[in-house]
C-alpha cells in the first residue's frame, strides 16, 4: 500500500475544498464592492477583456476570460441589454458576430478597476507581500491548461 492510501482524506484539506473557498470568499468581497454597478465578477472579466483586446468573437472571449462558451452567451446577452456592449455582424464575414464596448461599458470598465484593485487587496490582506507574490505564482502554475501538465503527470 502507499502511503496516499493509509492518510486519511479529509474532504477540507483537499486542495478543491481550498481554492472553492478563498474563491467564494473573494466573490463575496467583490459582490459588497460592486454592488452599486450590478456588476458580477465574470461579466466585470468579460467587460475588461472586451477593453484589452477591443472587438472581437464570442471565440475569443471564452479564450480572454476562460468562461464556457454557454455561460459566456449568457453574460453578453446581459451585458447588451444593459448597453454596455454592442453585437453586431463582423463586416468582412456576415457569419461572426462580433462583441465591442459601448462608451457606457467603458466608463463602467473606468469606474471599476479602483475598485477592482482594492477588491483584490482586501482578498489578500491575511498575507505579507512574500505570501502574495508566492500565492499569485503558484494559481498561475496550476492555471495552465490541462495539456501542459498532463505529459508531466505521473499515471
Amino acid at each position: 500500500m502507499s502511503n496516499e492510501t493509509e492518510l486519511p482524506y479529509v474532504v477540507t484539506e483537499q486542495v478543491g475544498h481550498l481554492l472553492r473557498r478563498a474563491y467564494q470568499r473573494h466573490l463575496a468581497i467583490f459582490q459588497r464592492h460592486a454592488e452599486e454597478h450590478n456588476l458580477t465578477s465574470v461579466q466585470f472579466v468579460t467587460l475588461c477583456a472586451l477593453r484589452d483586446i477591443g472587438p472581437c468573437s464570442q471565440k475569443d472571449l471564452v479564450e480572454a476570460t476562460a468562461v464556457d462558451q454557454a455561460t459566456i452567451r449568457g453574460i453578453i446577452d446581459r451585458l447588451q441589454t444593459r448597453e454596455l456592449i454592442t453585437v453586431s455582424r463582423d463586416e468582412t464575414d456576415g457569419r461572426k458576430v462580433v462583441m465591442a464596448l459601448t462608451q457606457a461599458g467603458a466608463d463602467l470598465v473606468a469606474a471599476m478597476v479602483p475598485r477592482g484593485h482594492m477588491i483584490t487587496e482586501k482578498t489578500l490582506l491575511p498575507l505579507n507581500p512574500a505570501e502574495r507574490i508566492a500565492l499569485l505564482f503558484l494559481l498561475r502554475k496550476i492555471s495552465l491548461e490541462a495539456g501542459d501538465l498532463e505529459d508531466k503527470a505521473e499515471p
